[in-house]
């Protein structure tokens, strides 16, 4: 079982439409997916049309009155089981914070379903903390939504310093540029010549485009009703790539 966590600590930067797609894309190769929403704003379950609940969800699974299996729900969508974000997310990381072991939390939860499913995608919320201290022990590697803008850049290198600081050189980080505007100067600059920051940008980048934005509409994932745009094409060739540095290729 593959961990891959769509990760900014930046909004706004396409993590949740990244995670939806390329969980789509897994599944339509006959891998079986579970998606974790770990963000309390709870867009990835919105998507996929699974209602969060109001409340005492994640407090009840990390003190073990109820196993990580009573939560997943099933989706629309053949392969795609999903955890939906609940209100109490909003304390997660204080209820970590209180418990034993509180890094590898995440990790231990997943564990009992490595046999269950092939790909479990986690859709994070925008923060340092130990939400995402969680995400970076339990990840085999993390997807990075980055505009190509010097902001987003430099937040790109602080999560590569805090993946260092934390000797956590088996986590794969796997960048790539999103929301790409090819009229803007800036953005041609940096996506064709990307900075040499220690690791290497996926040759796939994802357009600003309208119906990329229309997925909130939608609620499905890109394939289904935009299949053909090159926004599409590019979450396919992402997704390729991403399977590829996985297996070393």
């Amino acid at each position: 079982m593959k961990i891959l966590a769509c990760y900014n600590i930046k909004g706004g930067v396409g993590k949740t439409t990244t995670t939806v797609n390329l969980a789509h894309l897994c599944a339509l190769e006959g891998a079986r997916v579970l998606v974790w929403d770990l963000d309390p704003q709870g867009a990835a379950s919105f998507y996929f049309r699974i209602k969060p609940k109001v409340k005492g969800g994640m407090k009840r699974l990390l003190s073990g009155r109820s196993s990580v299996s009573q939560h997943i729900k099933g989706t629309d969508y053949h392969n795609i089981d999903l955890i939906p974000a609940d209100f109490s997310y909003r304390h997660l990381d204080v209820m970590l914070e209180s418990m034993k072991k509180s890094k590898v939390r995440l990790k231990k939860l997943l564990k009992p379903l490595v046999d269950e499913y092939d790909y479990v995608f986690l859709d994070c919320p925008p923060s340092f903390s130990m939400v995402s201290e969680n995400v970076f022990y339990a990840s085999d590697a993390l997807i990075i939504p980055t505009i190509p803008t010097i902001l987003s850049l430099r937040t790109l290198e602080q999560i590569i310093r805090y993946r260092d600081k934390k000797a956590l050189k088996g986590t794969q980080l796997i960048p790539f540029f999103s929301m790409v505007d090819r009229r803007k100067t800036m953005h041609r600059m940096i996506v064709e010549m990307p900075p040499k920051l220690g690791v290497q940008f996926a040759e796939a980048d994802i357009p600003y485009a309208s119906d990329v934005e229309r997925m909130g509409f939608e609620r499905k994932p890109l394939i289904l009703f935009k299949p053909n745009i090159r926004a599409a094409e590019s979450y396919r060739n992402l997704w390729q790539t991403i399977k590829a540095r996985l297996s070393g290729a």
